[in-house]
């Protein structure tokens, strides 16, 4: 088991200028940040990131949402850094999302949902290369 994970404060949350207070809950949570930066994904960027779900209906309007402004990318280090984050962003419905979460606070809907997080140790290492190179992260 990994002790990292892969998050990005999503387009909605850094427009409504949540990243502080959304990385304040991550260092709340007892994560440390190993590698961040702030960028801005083209089309064909997140089309790549998330070619896993190409086949999915909202792969459009996904890869869309996520290049239409800029993002907070990081990777996440933890003691059980991927089960833990999960919790700590809540269900991918806002609605769902239990009380004190970051999707329940900064989530507008499904498809704003303010932040992503890795859903296994594979993907959290697969998504943060994506990122990151050796030298970027501490």
């Amino acid at each position: 088991m990994s002790n990292r994970t892969f998050t990005m404060i999503k387009p909605d949350a850094v427009k409504a200028g949540n990243i502080g207070n959304i990385l304040q809950m991550i260092n709340a949570g007892g994560f440390r940040i190993v590698a961040m930066k702030y960028l801005s994904l083209s089309k064909q960027q997140a089309e790549k990131f998330y070619e896993v779900h190409a086949a999915r209906p909202f792969y459009g309007e996904l890869t869309e949402f996520m290049s239409s402004g800029p993002i907070v990318a990081a990777i996440l280090e933890k003691e059980n850094a991927v089960a833990d984050f999960r919790t700590l962003i809540g269900a991918t419905n806002p609605a769902q999302a239990a009380e004190g979460t970051i999707r329940k606070k900064y989530a507008a809907s499904i498809g704003e949902n303010a932040v992503h997080g890795s859903d296994s140790d594979e993907n959290a290492e697969i998504e943060g290369n994506f990122f990151f190179s050796g030298l970027e992260r501490a």
